[in-house]
Parts: C-alpha cells; structure tokens; sequence
C-alpha cells in the first residue's frame, strides 16, 4: 500500500492497513503528518491568545497568587507562558520520545509476557499509525477556537468526547474529573488500532484479547497515575 493509502486506510479498512504496516513497517510520514498537525495547532493557540487565557484562568483558582501584587501576578503569567511555548514547540522532539517509550513497553509486553513474535520496528511504526486519529481532535479544536471566544475555550479538555467534558471542573472531584477526562472517544479509537496492529504482526501467536490487554494495561496504570497525581494536587 502506498503512505496515502495507509494514513486513509487506518481510519476507513484498519485491518488491511495495519497488515502492511506489520508486514513493512514505516513510520516517518504518519511522525511527520502528526508533528506539523501539532505545530500547527500550538501557532493557532498562540495567536489567538488561548495559552494567556489558560494561564490567568490556572492563576484565578490558586487563592495564593492571587493575594500577590498586580505586577508579579503579570509576572508569573508571563513565565508560565513562555513555558507553554517552550513545550508547544519542542513537539518535534516530544512526540517521537513519546512513541519511543509507548512502542518499548507495548514491545516488552507482547513479546516479553505473550510471547509474541513481534519485532520492536513493528511495534513503533503500529503506535505511530496508531496516533492518526488525533488528527481528528487537531481539526476539530481549531474549527471550535474559530468559532467561539477564547475566553469561553477550555484548553485542557476542548472537545466533548469524555466523561469529563459534562463535568464542572471547579467543582468535580479532581481524581473523579482527571479519570472521566482520560475516558475518551479517540483515546479508545487509537487502542483499538494499535491492537489491530499488534494482532497483524503476531499472527496466530495473539489473540486479538491478547492485543487489546497489552493496549490497555500501560493506558489504564497511565490513566491512574495521572488521575492520583491530579487528586493530589486538588
């Protein structure tokens, strides 16, 4: 299959797409695609002003920073965003590190406690195809930040394909509301692919129950530890 077919055909034929990914495994345009999709929003978010709004609305909840004087709350605005633009753009770097450690554990698991014969260079180009439904969320936001004041956008959860979009974050739970948030419609999407591709490259030698435990085990201990912290912090 050509990348064209295989970027269309991880959203329409999964199965006949992530069985030439296993069987030749590419990974630098699906890397490339997300990566300027990334960029792209993070330049959208700048210039509509939405990482300033999401740091005053941070420092509206903390009851300390705002006894501070009007200057070094300006202050602390303008240091977080500078930090939100430092992240936004050392996305070229994040994302392969972050596909990197995804693809080690998926890796370890499959081939360490199932058994399966499955080589690392599958795995990796499987977690990045695996990610293209993200694409989705990217246009999807931008179209949302076109269409309502920025003030009005909540940047931590733009879109309502979770739990946690229906629930009020001043006043939720903050384990409960972090759990709920993770419980998302494309979160699920790209496990089920990456599944898909992990049952492509096994074989017979996994299940597709097999391949939906490897996805889901490192997501649900990521998903807790993320929520705890979250819990933690409120």
């Amino acid at each position: 299959m050509s990348e064209v077919a295989r970027l269309t055909g991880a959203f329409f034929e999964p199965k006949k797409a992530f069985a030439d990914i296993a069987a030749r495994p590419r990974w630098i345009v699906p890397l490339l695609v997300i990566m300027v999709a990334s960029i792209g929003l993070a330049s959208f978010f700048n210039q509509k002003g939405v990482m300033r709004i999401a740091a005053e609305q941070q420092m509206a909840k903390n009851q300390q920073l705002q006894q501070l004087p009007p200057e070094q709350r300006e202050q602390r605005i303008e240091v977080g965003m500078k930090f939100a633009n430092m992240i936004s753009y050392a996305i070229p770097v994040i994302l392969p590190m972050m596909y990197l450690v995804m693809a080690l554990v998926l890796w370890g698991i499959v081939s360490g406690i199932l058994s399966a014969p499955v080589r690392f260079k599958q795995t990796f180009a499987i977690v990045t195809y695996g990610q293209l439904p993200g694409l989705l969320v990217v246009i999807m936001t931008a179209i949302i930040l076109q269409l309502k004041s920025p003030a009005d956008f909540n940047v931590q959860n733009p879109l309502m394909f979770n739990a946690g979009a229906f629930m009020d974050p001043q006043t939720a739970n903050k384990f409960i509301y972090s759990l709920a948030s993770s419980i998302d419609l494309f979160s699920f999407w790209s496990l089920f692919l990456v599944a898909t591709g992990l049952k492509a490259a096994a074989g017979k030698k996994l299940s597709s129950g097999g391949a939906m435990f490897a996805v889901l085990l490192p997501w649900a201990v990521l998903v807790l530890v993320k929520a705890g912290f979250a819990g933690l912090a409120g």
